[in-house]
């Protein structure tokens, strides 16, 4: 029987689960209290600047609610050309979320600085 090819949908999760594990890894408390969530796309309700849709975005914890990193997923496929690259965006965006959120440089957290000048 021939092996398939993930879904569109479950590479995508695989792509946020393996990210999540090499932050894990260069930085093992660095998700401690960031829950990290899929939508498909941007909620339309929310404004953005420029002319470009939004690849993620991070929410500061309040009294009740913990820190969260939100990525869409639409717009990330979209942007990438491989499967590797979506790979490597899913990561990289993931890390700048969480590099704003907790104060922490992007090297350490893992990630690539300046990789998208």
């Amino acid at each position: 029987m021939p092996l398939q090819r993930p879904s569109r949908v479950d590479f995508f999760n695989s792509c946020v689960t393996e990210a999540m594990a090499l932050i894990g890894v260069a930085a093992p408390d660095a998700l401690t209290g960031v829950v990290v969530g899929v939508e498909e796309v941007p909620n339309l309700n929310v404004a953005w600047s420029g002319e470009r849709v939004p690849l993620s975005a991070a929410l500061e914890p309040t009294r009740g609610r913990r820190a969260q990193i939100v990525i869409f997923e639409r717009p990330l496929e979209l942007r990438a050309t491989s499967r590797g690259e979506l790979r490597r965006l899913v990561h990289q965006t993931i890390v700048e979320q969480l590099s704003a959120l907790t104060g922490r440089s992007i090297a350490e957290l893992g990630g690539e600085e300046g990789w998208d000048d």
